[in-house]
């Protein structure tokens, strides 16, 4: 077995990050727990990023990029309309119940953004509001840029959010 590149332990601190990101939040997540998700120390934990706040950021792009990604691949070859809402709504539905932990890092993310800007900081604010655009953009031109169908489908979504994130199925809204 080959030696790992400093880039895929990278991209595994990233993935364990979002998962305990997810469940505990910026506040209740160390950078120990981390490193040892990982399998690393924290010296090179810290010679991959050079603080938690950059881990934090880096997870949450992930997500937010892992969520377009799906909605982009779900739009690819389908015919706007009718048949590209069923192929968005079937990917996120999907993603939701293969990975919450997407979901959950996007929301402890909004919750970041409230106590960063109370601090003064704005980065984690951009990050998710740059994010959320990028999201927005993948979706609304795959619904041929009708900003209602693109508001609707956001806000079934958001239901669908809030529904897992409580921990009821995410059908029980429809």
């Amino acid at each position: 077995m080959g030696r790992i590149s400093a880039q895929e332990r990278r991209e595994n601190v990233v993935r364990a990050a979002i998962a305990q990101f997810a469940i505990a939040g910026y506040r209740g997540t160390s950078t120990a727990v981390i490193a040892k998700r990982v399998g690393v120390t924290q010296p090179y934990l810290f010679r991959l990023f050079p603080d938690k706040k950059a881990i934090f950021v880096a997870a949450l792009v992930r997500s937010m990029e892992d969520t377009r990604l799906a909605f982009e691949r779900a739009a690819d070859g389908v015919d706007v309309g009718e048949q590209a809402l069923q192929s968005l709504t079937s990917a996120y539905a999907h993603l939701m119940s293969t990975h919450p932990e997407t979901l959950l890092m996007q929301m402890q993310g909004h919750v970041a953004v409230a106590a960063a800007e109370a601090q003064g900081d704005d980065l984690i604010g951009e990050v998710v509001r740059a994010g959320w655009m990028r999201i927005w953009e993948t979706v609304h031109l795959s619904l041929g840029a009708d900003v209602e169908a693109t508001a609707s489908f956001f806000a079934c979504g958001m239901l669908g959010n809030t529904l897992t994130a409580i921990g009821l199925p995410a059908s029980t809204g429809r």
